[in-house]
């Protein structure tokens, strides 16, 4: 069995692959090995499974809701088959699982070795040491080894929470019936996105958050998703910082106290989510042994490059403690193979990377919001377009949310946009591309009408005139 390899990866998830494609492509040897489930967080437990759920979720609240938005429609809803969706959304993994991931390393012919990894050997002849299941120990020399071990979710030291028992983003998708009631904390997109899901669901939900909705994004995508919550029987309190837990043995509920705004309350749900971040997992690796070294969450502290302090190791996606996006693993991957084996020096650069939150309306964004143009001492000026103005909005009959973007106000370039809409991560993936445009190149471009992409020309249009006396395609 080879024991010597080009690249050997630890892990299986979106930087792992992408990774283990160009180096293959290169000619170069590979090794992976994965410890839990083949194919990492995003097809087993983050991305297809959520937006799986969330889109059957937003299909029952559309025919729910049906009826209110258009004349003439009449609709009707029963409670959800939930162990069918879960197998639903099951299938979906499995399938992907092997068309994406199983089916596409075997195409490609590297190894595969099924165990933990652990670093061994010396900082300048780093080795791996994998335990498989069977307690047998394999070690892998490799030219160069790249971490892409992932994050994971976590929960922060809460009097009474693990006694009591709670949910995380992974294990709320595996229930097999819809809570009567639901307390979520947190306020970042994974909380906004699981209290939303479960409440079309059929859930009474309440989320308790320390500041905002949305914190790092524009101050207006906290008013507007507020008032969709609000609108969908959402409870949302705000300045909460919760202190204590128990279960209530004769009901069951979890009875949490939580500080809100200086006072104490208390809260009751049949479950808990805790959405409060992700942690990176590197504590199993034994970096020590390599001189790897990490940051206070226990993330691998790279280069602008994607190297760690050891030139033989590299790392890409989460457990970088970069932005939390299986697109921004996969990029890592790929450019962690180029500068390992081209000698490419290629930067990774965030400063076009859209984010997406997918709530309904979603929010999705790009470049800089108005405060970080701010402090970075530049005059700034800036339009907020009401979805009211953007026809595309009307006929569908919801004009929650709008457009902003941001700009310079010297030069006119375009710095930053921020949606809630409909399809807002289009929008924030058409906002790639008009980053550094200025405000006059926006505004005389061509839009298709009826679009929801239009409304980026017209909140162009808005920094020199009135929308509000525009005529259709004006």
């Amino acid at each position: 069995m080879q024991t010597s390899y080009d690249l050997a990866i630890i892990g299986s998830g979106g930087g792992a692959f992408a990774a283990a494609i160009r180096a293959t492509t290169l000619g170069k040897s590979v090794v992976m090995v994965e410890r839990g489930t083949f194919g990492g967080t995003c097809v087993n437990t983050g991305c297809v499974p959520s937006k799986a759920l969330l889109a059957a979720a937003d299909a029952r609240h559309v025919a729910a809701d049906a009826s209110t938005r258009f004349p003439g429609i009449a609709t009707t809803t029963d409670p959800v088959d939930m162990p069918a969706l879960v197998r639903g959304k099951q299938d979906l993994i499995e399938a992907l699982r092997g068309e994406k991931y199983v089916d596409v390393a075997d195409s490609y012919g590297w190894q595969i070795r099924h165990g933990n990894a652990a670093f061994a050997g010396t900082p300048a002849a780093p080795l791996l040491e994998v335990t498989a299941a069977d307690g047998t120990v394999e070690t892998i020399e490799a030219e160069h080894y790249l971490v892409a071990t992932g994050s994971r979710p976590w929960t922060p030291p809460i009097d009474g929470l693990e006694e009591a028992g709670y949910l995380t983003s992974t294990t709320a998708m595996e229930l097999t019936e819809v809570p009567d009631s639901l307390l979520v904390l947190g306020g970042g997109y994974v909380a906004l996105e699981q209290a939303q899901l479960f409440a079309r669901l059929g859930a009474n939900v309440t989320v308790l958050v320390r500041s905002r909705l949305a914190s790092r994004e524009e101050p207006e995508v906290s008013t507007a998703l507020q008032a969709v919550f609000a609108d969908e029987g959402i409870r949302v309190v705000r300045r909460a910082v919760p202190t204590r837990v128990t279960r209530d043995a004769a009901t069951g509920e979890t009875v949490m106290t939580a500080d809100v705004s200086g006072g104490e309350q208390e809260f009751r749900a049949d479950q808990v989510l805790v959405a409060l971040g992700r942690r990176p997992v590197t504590d199993a690796l034994n970096l020590d042994a390599v001189e790897v070294k990490t940051g206070e969450a226990g993330e691998i502290v790279v280069t602008d490059q994607l190297q760690s302090s050891n030139p033989r190791v590299w790392a890409a996606g989460d457990v970088t403690g970069h932005p939390e996006f299986v697109y921004v693993a996969a990029h890592h991957g790929t450019l962690v193979a180029e500068n390992a084996f081209t000698a490419a020096e290629k930067s990774v650069d965030y400063a076009r990377l859209p984010r997406v939150t997918f709530t309904g309306p979603a929010i999705g964004a790009v470049g800089l919001t108005e405060a970080q143009v701010l402090a970075a001492g530049i005059r700034c000026d800036c339009r907020v377009l009401p979805l009211k103005y953007v026809a595309r909005a009307l006929v569908n009959r919801d004009t929650r949310g709008f457009i902003k973007m941001v700009a310079n106000a010297d030069t006119g370039e375009i710095l930053g946009l921020t949606a809630v809409a409909k399809d807002a991560g289009e929008l924030a993936a058409a906002g790639v591309h008009i980053l550094g445009k200025t405000i006059t190149e926006v505004a005389d471009a061509w839009a298709p009408y009826l679009t929801m992409a239009e409304g980026i020309r017209i909140v162009a249009k808005a920094f020199t005139t009135d929308v509000s006396k525009l005529s259709c395609c004006a």
